[in-house]
């Protein structure tokens, strides 16, 4: 009996160690890549109340990620979480803390969802036909003051990428913690951020503000990059270590080609604000400053085809294409668009070429938490271990 005794203390001794250890891993941020082996970038497109669709599927793999470990939230998981219009503002939800010195965020995933439902119809509600914008804006401003408050950009609990346009510059701005070591003046509230990004032209009115003695005057990141995904890579080619990248990019759903065109003027406000600012178009269009972003991603092997999963609608109800349709019935289609897509087959776009992939978003999902999840191990465990002077091996 003694020598089982002495057998089982060190064994015991073992298990409270690793046991603390692993606690301690718990809703603690994500250690930084040099402890990794990739960077991790989630990346969520424009589209006003059409971000039902993405925040369903991030409620999946949150879910599969809290099966894991219920503690840890989804932004202590990604080094990087991009978002423009919509996913701009998912995104401050996401990685905003929701109190001073909180590891906690503002939302999960399934309260963003409900968030839209609940929301949504008041943000779209002070419609006046003919009117420029289409809508004050007045519940949208005092929401996100009410819910981000004085919480800046350098207090996320990840590295956040949003793009926006300064109208008056006539160049993007991205709001990007890699920037702020250099370019103090873009660590702004989160809530002008988002105000910024998300003010569509023609539905919500430009946000203007002044930080560290910078004016401001934003629109849409959308007239810039709709979908941040290359803001966002190229956002970490820039500012960190060369590391091999894995994104999830997460769409709001778009109709097909030939419906695209269709009512793209309609509307007196639409044709005034097209005819009045041909200039700024152009300048979104082909300003070098956009055209940098993506020329940065343009090198083999940054970002490996199977390190890479969009998930997209690309055949959606055009009468769920409308940004601000919050008509109860048309939310309630979204949500189910999102859960549909979670069990249609990857698809891969390749320029003119579109590949179906022989396993289902959901599968793909699993697959991208099993990844996170060991990957932020690996990098809370490499991270203790330097901490503690002892050698770090690597297992298998």
């Amino acid at each position: 009996m003694r020598h089982l005794d002495q057998l089982m203390a060190p064994l015991l001794l073992f298990a409270l160690v690793f046991a603390s250890q692993l606690m301690a891993g718990f809703n603690t941020p994500l250690p930084p890549p040099f402890y990794g082996n990739h960077i991790s970038i989630l990346s969520i497109d424009g589209g006003g109340i059409r971000g039902i669709i993405p925040a369903v599927v991030l409620d999946y793999l949150d879910k599969a990620l809290k099966a894991k470990d219920p503690t840890t939230p989804l932004a202590h998981y990604f080094d990087v979480i991009s978002g423009t219009s919509t996913g701009g503002i998912m995104t401050a939800m996401l990685a905003a803390p929701n109190s001073s010195h909180s590891n906690h965020p503002l939302f999960t995933p399934a309260e963003v969802v409900q968030f839209y439902k609940e929301y949504g119809p008041k943000i779209f509600e002070d419609s006046f036909w003919g009117r420029c914008p289409k809508y004050s804006g007045n519940f949208l401003r005092e929401k996100t003051w009410e819910l981000l408050k004085e919480t800046r950009l350098s207090q996320t609990l990840t590295n956040v990428v949003i793009p926006t346009f300064d109208q008056k510059k006539l160049k993007p701005v991205i709001f990007s913690n890699y920037k702020l070591k250099k370019e103090t003046h873009l660590n702004a509230k989160l809530a002008d951020i988002c105000l910024g990004t998300s003010a569509a032209p023609t539905y919500l009115p430009h946000h203007e503000f002044t930080n560290e003695g910078v004016e401001f005057s934003l629109i849409d990141g959308a007239v810039a990059a709709n979908n941040p995904a290359m803001v966002a890579v190229s956002e970490v080619l820039q500012h960190s270590e060369q590391k091999e990248i894995l994104m999830l990019s997460l769409g709001t759903g778009t109709t097909k080609g030939d419906k695209k065109l269709s009512g793209i003027i309609e509307g007196p406000c639409k044709f005034w604000w097209l005819i009045t600012n041909t200039g700024l178009i152009s300048d979104a269009i082909y300003d070098t400053d956009m055209i940098s972003y993506y020329l940065a991603t343009v090198f083999p092997g940054i970002l490996p085809l199977n390190n890479f999963l969009r998930i997209q609608e690309y055949n959606l109800d055009p009468s769920m294409e409308a940004m601000d349709n919050v008509d109860i019935i048309n939310m309630e289609n979204l949500e189910k668009v999102g859960q549909n897509l979670l069990h249609q087959n990857v698809m891969r776009m390749k320029a003119d070429i579109t590949d179906e992939i022989n396993y289902t978003n959901a599968q793909a999902l699993d697959s991208l938490a099993e990844i996170l999840y060991k990957e932020r191990q690996f990098r809370l465990r490499k991270k203790s271990m330097e901490k503690e002077g002892s050698p770090f091996i690597e297992t298998v």
